[in-house]
Parts: C-alpha cells; sequence; structure tokens
C-alpha cells in the first residue's frame, strides 16, 4: 500500500451522528467518541502525506423528496429529520471541518452506499487510487455497503476496527471478525498510519 495511491474515504462524520446533540448520535452512542478521537488521529497524521483523505456527507432537502417510500434506516432519517440540507444536523463534524479542503468532499450521497449517485468512483480513479481505507458509521449499514461496492469496482478494501462504528458492540464486533474480512483487509487506524503517514515526497 502506498499513500499516493490510497484514499481514506470517511462516511458519516456529521452532526447528527456525532455532536451531543446530534438527532442520531443515540445509534452510535457508544462508539461515537472512539470513533470521532481514532479518525483525527487518523486524519491528522495523513494529512501531511500524499493520501487522498475524502468525505461522503448524505443530506436531503427538507421534504426529503429524494426518498421514495424509505424502508429501514432511511426511513428513520425522514422520521426524525436528520441530514436536511443547511441544517446544523447536516453539517461536518467541527472536528473534521478544520481542516478544510484538504478532505475532499464529494456529495450526492443520498442512501447506503457512498457510490451510489455521487462522484466517488471518478474521484478515485482520477487520483490513480488502488487501495480504499473505510471509516465511519454505521459498519453494518453504510461501511458495509460502500465496502462491497469498492470491491466490486476492483478496489483492494481496507476497513478501520477501530474507527468504525456499529450500533451495537456486537455488531462492531461480528462484522470486524466475520463479514469484512471476507472481501476486505481489516486493521486498525495505528497500521495505516505506520504505513502511509511519510510527509509529501518522500514516498519511495
Amino acid at each position: 500500500m502506498q499513500a499516493n495511491t490510497t484514499a481514506l474515504v470517511l462516511i458519516g462524520y456529521q452532526n447528527d451522528y456525532f455532536s451531543q446533540t446530534g438527532i442520531l448520535r443515540s445509534v452510535i452512542e457508544s462508539d461515537a467518541d472512539r470513533v470521532l478521537s481514532n479518525t483525527l488521529k487518523t486524519v491528522q497524521a495523513l494529512a501531511s502525506s500524499a493520501t487522498t483523505i475524502i468525505s461522503t456527507p448524505i443530506l436531503f432537502t427538507d421534504d426529503y423528496r429524494e426518498l421514495n417510500d424509505p424502508v429501514g434506516i432511511l426511513k428513520t432519517i425522514k422520521e426524525v429529520g436528520a441530514f436536511k440540507h443547511g441544517s446544523e444536523g447536516g453539517k461536518t463534524n467541527p472536528e473534521l471541518a478544520a481542516f478544510g479542503e484538504r478532505i475532499i468532499e464529494i456529495p450526492g450521497k443520498r442512501g447506503l452506499n457512498a457510490f451510489a449517485n455521487t462522484q466517488l468512483e471518478q474521484t478515485l480513479k482520477a487520483h490513480n487510487i488502488e487501495d480504499v481505507v473505510l471509516a465511519g458509521v454505521v459498519t453494518a449499514i453504510c461501511i458495509d455497503s460502500t465496502g462491497r461496492a469498492a470491491h466490486e469496482r476492483g478496489f483492494r478494501v481496507h476497513v478501520l476496527s477501530d474507527t468504525t462504528g456499529g450500533r451495537t458492540g456486537f455488531e462492531q464486533d461480528f462484522y470486524c471478525r466475520e463479514i469484512f474480512p471476507l472481501y476486505a483487509e481489516v486493521l486498525p487506524c495505528d497500521a495505516i498510519i505506520a504505513a502511509l503517514s511519510e510527509p509529501l515526497g518522500e514516498q519511495s
């Protein structure tokens, strides 16, 4: 794995999940602080490297007209009024927003898979990406869906076990142990930091 052909893809880093007053914080309450802390450590370490860093926020209009008869988590999002465009809850959490343009924001995500209805694949190809590293929430939903989609598109997929979060500890452990290894490498954020954190221009 080389920094200049690797992308760290951040999923779900918005106030409605990570703020103390976020509408959906209770979904990931047990993992939120751990995920955010490890994510900030990882982004800070990789910010001076050649690693491409991407965020894929999910946003909807006020009337959720993008959703046609939603079910599951998308139905819940509509019912509670989460992730509305222009709302405080829909904004990127401030700790990551502070990195500014170092993180490429790719709009258009309306569902579980960050490749659907977005320019994620095109952006990865434009940056000659071979390895996709996933961080964020929710493990059994957007992380798994995006990871499978990346694998199907020919990317090598890596999931950060301590930088992703599920709805429960059981879910997180089960996916990292039994599901992700079917198509991805599962590793802690320190391993990615060690592999990729050489400053720009020093990659061999």
